[in-house]
C-alpha cells in the first residue's frame, strides 16, 4: 500500500467519498468495526468479570479455564483490540472532513463538538460502568488529528512510526531495569508477601464491585487514576494508529481494497508468526511460567508484535470479503454492528456491569473463564442480530445519532 506525499488532504478526501457506497460511509470500515467489537469485548471482559484464579476465594481455576485464559491473552489481549478502532477513527476522520467540506459547513467547529460529546460519553462510562473506558482517550487524542490533518500520508507515516519506537524503547528500558532491581530483593519471602497482597486487594476488590450501585461507582473512582495513566502511557500508541488510518483514509484503501490485495497477503504472511510469537510471550508472563517483572518487556514486545497481529486479522478479513460468497455473507452479518460500534461497544459494558457488579447479579469473581467467554459469544451474536434489525429500520443507533447530533449542531 504506497502513500504518495504529494496527494493533497482534499483532493484525497473527496476521493473516498466518491468510491463509497454512500456519502459518508465506506462498507469495509462498517465490516471491521463490527469484527473488532468481538476483540474488545472478550478483552475487555477478562477485567469486569473479576479474576478467575481463586484470589477472591471462590473460584478455583480448572486447566480448561487456564487454557482459554492462555489463548485468549495470546491471540486477542495481545492483538490490543483498541488498535483497529484507533485505525478506523483515523480513516473516518478523512470522511467527515470531507463530509463537512462537501455541505460547506466549518470544520473546526463541528470537530470540536464531537470531540466534546466524545468526552462526556466516555467519563460517564468510566465512573458509571467501566474504568478501562477508551473513549476519554480518543477524544483528546482527536484534537491532535483535526491538528494533523494536512500531513502529507507518508509523514504521517514516519511519525507513526517515531511514536511506536520511542514507546518500545521506554518500555523496554523500564522493563529491564524492573527485572534487573526486583531481582535482588525477589525472595520466598518476598514473593508470599507479595501474593498476600494481592489477594487482600482483590477481595476488597471483589467486595466492592458486588456490592450496592454507589459501591461500584466508587471502586471506579478509585480505579480511575490507574487506568487514566496507563491511557497517558499508551498514548503514543493510540494517535500512531490515528496518523496510519489518516494516511490511509486519504487514500481511500477500504473503498477499493481490491487495489490492495497483493500487499494485504504479504501483511498476513509476515504478521501473523510475528504477532502470535509475540502474543505467546505475552501469555506467558500473564499466565506463567514468567511472572508480573516481566510486565514491560512483555509490553514493549507488544508494540511491534500487537500492530502487525491485528493487521494480520483485519487484512484476513477483508481478504475473505472480496474473494469468497462466504466472506460476502460475513461482511452482510458484521457491517450492520459496524454501523452501530459505539451504541454497541457501550452496551457491551453495560451487559457486563449487570452481570458482574452489585447493578445486577454481581458474579464479579465467581465464574469461570471458559462460562465467561461463552457468555460473550452469546451476547456479540445477540448484538449481531440486533444490529441487522435495527439498521434495517433506522439509519442511526441511538449514541450515533446523539454523536451526530452534537457534532452537526441539529437532528441529523
Amino acid at each position: 500500500m504506497s502513500f504518495s506525499p504529494r496527494t493533497s488532504t482534499r483532493f484525497s478526501a473527496q476521493s473516498a467519498l466518491a468510491r463509497s457506497s454512500r456519502p459518508d460511509r465506506v462498507r469495509e470500515v462498517d465490516v471491521l468495526r463490527g469484527f473488532a467489537l468481538l476483540g474488545i469485548l472478550l478483552v475487555n471482559v477478562q477485567f469486569t468479570a473479576g479474576p478467575q484464579s481463586g484470589l477472591v476465594g471462590e473460584v478455583v481455576e480448572s486447566p480448561v479455564d487456564g487454557a482459554a485464559g492462555w489463548l485468549v491473552t495470546a491471540l486477542l489481549v495481545s492483538a490490543k483490540f483498541y488498535l483497529p478502532f484507533s485505525f478506523l477513527l483515523g480513516y473516518s476522520f478523512t470522511l467527515q472532513l470531507a463530509d463537512a467540506e462537501h455541505q460547506g459547513a466549518a470544520q473546526a467547529p463541528r470537530h470540536l463538538r464531537r470531540v466534546i460529546c466524545l468526552f462526556l460519553l466516555g467519563v460517564a462510562h468510566a465512573v458509571l460502568l467501566f474504568v478501562g473506558d477508551i473513549l476519554m482517550a480518543y477524544a483528546c487524542l482527536s484534537l491532535l488529528l483535526f491538528a494533523a490533518r494536512d500531513l502529507a500520508p507518508r509523514k504521517a507515516l514516519r511519525i507513526a512510526a517515531w511514536l511506536l519506537a520511542g514507546l518500545f524503547v521506554f518500555l523496554l528500558a523500564r522493563g529491564l531495569l524492573t527485572l534487573a532491581t526486583t531481582e535482588l530483593v525477589h525472595t520466598p519471602d518476598a514473593v508470599a508477601a507479595a501474593r498476600e497482597t494481592a489477594k487482600e486487594t482483590a477481595k476488597e476488590t471483589a467486595e466492592a464491585y458486588r456490592g450496592d450501585p454507589v459501591s461500584v461507582v466508587r471502586a471506579n473512582l478509585r480505579a480511575l487514576r490507574g487506568a487514566l495513566a496507563a491511557n497517558i502511557l499508551y498514548a503514543a500508541d493510540m494517535l500512531a494508529a490515528f496518523l496510519v488510518g489518516l494516511a490511509a483514509g486519504k487514500h481511500a484503501v477500504l473503498a477499493e481494497p481490491d487495489r490492495h490485495r497483493t500487499q494485504m497477503k504479504r501483511i498476513v504472511a509476515y504478521g501473523l508468526p510475528i504477532g502470535l510469537a509475540g502474543g505467546a510471550f505475552l501469555a506467558m508472563c500473564d499466565h506463567g511460567p514468567l511472572d508480573a517483572r516481566w510486565y514491560y518487556v512483555a509490553m514493549a514486545a507488544q508494540m511491534v508484535t500487537g500492530p502487525a497481529l491485528v493487521a494480520a486479522y483485519c487484512c484476513g478479513l477483508l481478504l475473505l470479503l472480496g474473494g469468497t460468497r462466504l466472506g460476502r455473507r460475513v461482511g452482510d452479518v458484521l457491517a450492520p454492528a459496524g454501523r452501530m460500534s459505539l451504541t454497541n461497544y457501550l452496551t457491551q459494558s453495560l451487559v457486563m456491569a449487570l452481570v458482574f457488579t452489585g447493578y445486577g447479579l454481581g458474579l464479579y469473581g465467581r465464574v469461570g473463564t471458559v462460562a465467561v467467554l461463552a457468555g460473550c459469544l452469546v451476547l456479540y451474536a445477540a448484538q449481531l442480530a440486533f444490529s441487522a434489525w435495527l439498521m434495517g429500520r433506522t439509519r442511526y443507533a441511538p449514541v450515533e445519532w446523539l454523536l451526530r447530533t452534537a457534532t452537526l449542531a441539529r437532528k441529523p
